[in-house]
């Protein structure tokens, strides 16, 4: 009778050990679920300067989430034309500059506002028209395109905002040795999604480059591309952060990693694979040096 009552005993005395043992463990579970997770930093603030051919195209609604997330950046994105893109570095308006006219760009670099200047993609120049192509141009040689044109005084649709494309429209007339003007050229004053759309209604022709008329083509119906290829059509983007040296108000260390981030293997794979699906092909190439 003795050792059964022990046995009882000590039963009772394992079974309530083991129930202060079971309150601890949930009181300390219960500690941690309630215990507040530590905040996470608030984001910083870049600004970037880009031409719209890199917004109109849909890239940077692709580039830009990616950067934002590894790096816990609020990116403000400022799509205008290249030139007033390089004129807010010089002023020291923005942090990093995503680009298209080299030949300017490096006037910014050469003179020290720009620093950490890097070839990031390039595509192409294509001459768009109207599918019934009255001018009759075609082929490769867009100088006699646009002398053609000219000729012809056919509508041509200018960007005529000092944008990359806008330089390279110029620069071709130049070589062409012809100043457009009168009635049938047309400046827009705009970006190249408006401007496309500015030829479709006026069924004139217009120099695009080739991603953002891949990406608004299926809403411009009456125009198709009439010359494109040659070897003096090549478009060329580069990224610069802003030189903190000469602008002191910039955000500095940002812009550095987000130029890292333009040129590093997986984003240059995004670059290259952007559209392809879509479309059958790239509208961006990465740009291996």
């Amino acid at each position: 009778m003795k050792k059964n009552r022990f046995v009882i005993a000590l039963f009772a005395l394992m079974l309530l050990v083991l129930s202060a043992c079971g309150n601890t463990t949930s009181k300390d579970s219960a500690a941690k679920e309630q215990k507040p997770a530590a905040a996470k930093p608030a984001p910083t603030n870049m600004i970037l300067a880009t031409t719209t051919s890199t917004q109109d195209s849909g890239l940077l609604d692709v580039i830009i989430p990616m950067f934002e997330k590894q790096n816990n950046v609020k990116v403000k994105v400022i799509a205008v034309g290249t030139g007033e893109a390089l004129a807010m570095g010089t002023k020291g308006e923005a942090d990093a500059l995503l680009v298209h006219a080299p030949a300017a760009e490096k006037a910014v670099v050469d003179a020290g506002d720009a620093i950490n200047y890097k070839r990031v993609m390039y595509n192409d120049f294509v001459l768009v028209g109207p599918k019934e192509n009255p001018a009759g141009v075609s082929g490769d040689d867009i100088v006699a395109a646009f002398k053609k044109l000219a000729e012809t005084k056919s509508p041509f649709i200018s960007r005529g905002d000092d944008s990359g494309t806008n330089k390279k429209e110029l620069a071709i007339w130049t070589t062409a040795n012809i100043k457009p003007a009168g009635d049938w050229y047309v400046s827009t004053g705009q970006g190249m999604g408006q401007t496309l759309q500015v030829a479709a209604e006026k069924k004139g022709y217009v120099l695009t480059d080739r991603a953002t008329w891949l990406s608004q083509s299926k809403n411009l119906d009456t125009l198709k591309i009439v010359v494109e290829g040659g070897k003096d059509l090549m478009n060329i983007y580069h990224v610069m952060e802003v030189n903190p040296e000469k602008h002191d108000k910039v955000n500095s260390t940002d812009a550095k990693k987000f130029v890292d981030f333009m040129v590093a293997p997986k984003t240059q794979d995004v670059i290259e694979n952007f559209g392809k699906k879509e479309f059958g092909r790239s509208l961006f190439i990465k740009y291996t040096e």
